[in-house]
């Protein structure tokens, strides 16, 4: 599917406003793909205020939401071993409802919870607004609201 940067902040808002945790969404794709625009527009959806930078230095970001259940954002792209999230309270991730969004989960490898969304984005064109987005479901995860299911990979992959 293919969404300019406007809709794909959109969805993000909608996620943020309507998702029911714990759910953990991977954010996917090249440098200056938009995972952090995502990120943000899921985060400003959950009612989060203020700056919402890349924690690609942090590691990671907790934000308090309207509904008073955390919103995480990590960024594993500096991560250069899996057994390292463990510093990051990766154990804990999800608990208490939490919205988790994690930017190059790939990272994580085999420590990736089974129950999980991940969304890919590419840039199709350089210069382009436009981004192509794939959504893949694994394991049992909460309703991703604001993504057409026809358009859903609906797969378990383990």
């Amino acid at each position: 599917m293919i969404l300019s940067e406007r809709d794909l902040v959109r969805w993000g808002d909608r996620i943020g406003q309507e998702v029911s945790g714990p759910v953990f969404l991977g954010l996917k794709g090249p440098l200056g793909a938009g995972k952090s625009v995502l990120a943000r527009a899921v985060a400003r959806g959950a009612g989060v205020e203020g700056p919402i930078p890349s924690p690609t230095f942090n590691l990671v970001f907790r934000y308090p939401t309207r509904t008073g259940v955390p919103l995480i954002h990590m960024d594993l792209y500096r991560i250069e071993d899996a057994a390292e999230l463990w510093e990051l309270g990766w154990e804990d991730l999800g608990a208490a409802g939490e919205v988790v969004l994690v930017e190059w989960p790939e990272r994580a490898g085999d420590l990736l919870p089974h129950d999980r969304w991940e969304i890919e984005l590419v840039i199709p064109e350089k210069g382009s607004d436009l981004r192509e987005v794939e959504v893949s479901r694994h394991g049992d995860p909460p309703h991703l609201p604001g993504f057409p299911v026809s358009l859903q990979r609906w797969e378990d992959q383990e």
